[in-house]
Formats: structure tokens, sequence, C-alpha cells
């Protein structure tokens, strides 16, 4: 398999690091292979491929859509590094509420698949970051909500000095999570 899974504490979230082949040239390596990642358990059918470029301090997040639009999301970064977050908002799950935390970077390859049912965001630790991700479901406007970043209920560290922070107008404006819109459950 080209593909080294690793499940994390919270149900659902998988790390995967390729197998990477390096030589004089460079690097080789399959990012996606639907074939073995559905042997792993990754049965989500990717509809949208996003990607964006942003520079150091940025914050994005915690973004999600509800039911029935809701996305999986296979997230890795293309150039740079990034602390990517996400937070479990499936109503009935042990870990409702708690975050996740993992380094993603262009030197170490990992990807995280993520199941419908988690808030996402990111921040950029390197001078720039190119982010790319594939969604099981395509963006839909009026079902998009999301959860403020600073939520001091979640208590998490971006890595970045509130002075060098660069968040957008939107993000600045998200509820914290005891007030935000969901809709999704649990079924262990």
């Amino acid at each position: 398999m080209p593909f080294k899974i690793e499940t994390c504490d919270i149900p659902g979230l998988l790390i995967i690091s390729p197998q990477v082949y390096y030589d004089s040239r460079g690097y080789f390596m399959e990012s996606y292979h639907e074939k073995y990642l559905k042997q792993a358990g990754i049965i989500s059918h990717f509809v949208q491929d996003n990607q964006s470029k942003s520079e150091y301090g940025t914050i994005r997040g915690m973004h999600y859509q509800l039911q029935p639009y809701a996305q999986a999301k296979l997230v890795r970064v293309v150039q740079g590094k990034i602390l990517d977050v996400v937070v479990d908002i499936r109503e009935n799950s042990e870990s409702y509420g708690r975050k996740f935390e993992i380094l993603l970077s262009a030197e170490n390859h990992k990807q995280l698949f993520i199941p419908e049912g988690f808030a996402h965001g990111f921040s950029v630790l390197s001078k720039e970051a190119i982010f790319f991700y594939k969604c099981s479901n395509y963006y839909h406007k009026e079902a998009e909500r999301g959860i403020h970043h600073n939520d001091p209920g979640l208590h998490i560290d971006w890595r970045i000095e509130n002075s060098k922070r660069i968040v957008s107008e939107k993000d600045m404006k998200l509820p914290y999570l005891a007030k935000a819109e969901k809709n999704f459950i649990f079924h262990g």
C-alpha cells in the first residue's frame, strides 16, 4: 500500500502518510488512490478540489457546511507549513467539542482525512503556504457555517502572535461553538 494510515483519538479522523520516493531529481508520491484509501475506511467520493494560497499569520476557519451539504475533506499542504485544526461538532459523540491539531507541511507530506461533522481551520506558520483539499460535496453558500477561531472554550493555540494574525472580517463574526448552528449526529 502506498500509504501509512494512522487513527486518531477522535473517531473518524485519519492521518495519511504517503510513501515518498526520492532520487537525485526530487521525489514522487501518490497523493490520492481511491482503492487503497477505501480499504483504509475512507469511503467518501470526492467531487471538488480546492486550493488556497495564504501568507504567514493567516488563520482560516473554523468552517463547515450543514447537512445535507456537509463535506468530508482530505487536506494537505503543497508548499509551506500550517497548523491544521478540527473540532468535533457531532452531537452524541464522546469527543464532541474536542479539537485535534496536526502540523501539515510540504516536507512531511502528511494528509488529514476529516469526515463530515467537523469544523475545520488552519493557521499559516511559514512565509506562505499553498493548501489543497478534496471535498465530498460541492460548496453550498447557504449551508456554510463556522465557529469563531478564538472560542475560549476550545483553547486553540494557533501559534501566531495576536498582533500578526490575519483573519477575514467574515471569520471574525463567527459565533462560539455553544451558539453555532449545527446538525450533525454521531452514529458510532
